[in-house]
């Protein structure tokens, strides 16, 4: 809508969902655990809002950043801090809140609280009290990559999601390869400063050719999606200065099963394969082999993985 004009004509009709919204059930001595925009502003839910809205008060990630977000929608429930450091005394307070009747919710700073982000603590002690916890779904950047990515199938629809890579790189290559043994897309996060370290490990335990999708600034101004090989992906980080800055997730998608992509191996080459299989990882398996074979790693390591 770009006018005044169209905003009279979506007023009965906002208000229509925002009274059905209000009209809800809104029990009280629960906790609403609430997913907040990734990005845009405009993708909180109006459920969320109103939920927002009636909440006594609203434990938070960062008590400034969710001020942010309730000051745009004009939202002035208090605030109090639940973040990682502080997670057990939050939670006591939000639990004491609930004896008395109140409507508490919880956010993060953006997206699902408690999916790699604080929050599970808070819920998972509000369980064990008794009270009542109702997620009220919205903004995921998890899905909303796979979404971009194409990498899942309606006849296989499932994937992993990882979460954050490890910082230390050896402990982030073994991360890695147990992550990307999965023969389904795996979804990772991974913070701007160690992005390049993390493709760079990412295509060594994946091997190059395996389908990436790099997702940068989800919903934000200056959102960009691409999806490539997991060896050209330093190359197009070099291609961008701005590249390198944002919040990043990575969809790595399934390995293409190795007769998917040539004929199968020969007896002789399964045989090495298995032998090698018995005593090192997928990955170094398939480089021994390449090594001893001439074959390409990356049809090795589809091999391997999709042997199971």
């Amino acid at each position: 809508m770009t006018d005044s004009a169209d905003w009279e004509k979506a007023g009965p009709t906002w208000k229509r969902h925002a009274e059905l919204a209000a009209g809800q059930s809104w029990p009280a001595g629960c906790l609403y655990v609430v997913a907040t925009p990734i990005g845009n502003l405009e993708d909180l839910s109006l459920r969320a809002w109103e939920a927002l809205r009636r909440c006594d008060a609203i434990a938070a990630e960062d008590t400034r950043t969710t001020r942010a977000l309730l000051d745009a929608w004009g939202i002035a429930t208090p605030l109090l801090a639940a973040h990682r450091h502080n997670e057990r005394e939050a939670a006591e307070a939000v639990i004491r809140r609930l004896a008395q009747g109140e409507r508490i919710a919880l956010v993060s700073d953006a997206g699902a609280p408690a999916v790699s982000d604080p929050g599970a603590r808070v819920v998972r002690e509000v369980q064990a009290a008794g009270y009542r916890v109702v997620p009220l779904p919205g903004p995921s950047a998890v899905i909303a990559a796979l979404m971009a990515s194409g990498a899942t199938r309606d006849e296989e629809p499932g994937f992993a999601f990882a979460g954050f890579m490890p910082s230390k790189a050896q402990a982030r290559r073994k991360w890695l390869e147990r992550w990307l043994a999965w023969p389904v897309p795996v979804v990772m996060f991974e913070t701007p400063h160690r992005l390049r370290a993390a493709l760079a490990d990412l295509a060594a335990a994946a091997g190059p050719g395996r389908r990436l999708t790099v997702a940068r600034e989800l919903s934000k101004r200056f959102e960009e999606i691409r999806t490539l090989s997991a060896g050209e992906a330093l190359a197009w980080l070099d291609g961008d200065a701005h590249r390198e800055q944002g919040e990043f997730v990575l969809v790595v998608h399934a390995a293409e099963e190795a007769e998917a992509a040539d004929e199968d191996l020969s007896a002789e080459q399964r045989r090495l394969m298995e032998a090698l299989l018995e005593d090192l990882s997928v990955r170094d398996a398939a480089r021994i082999g390449a090594r001893a074979t001439g074959l390409a790693r990356d049809r090795l390591y589809a091999w391997a993985l999709a042997r199971g």
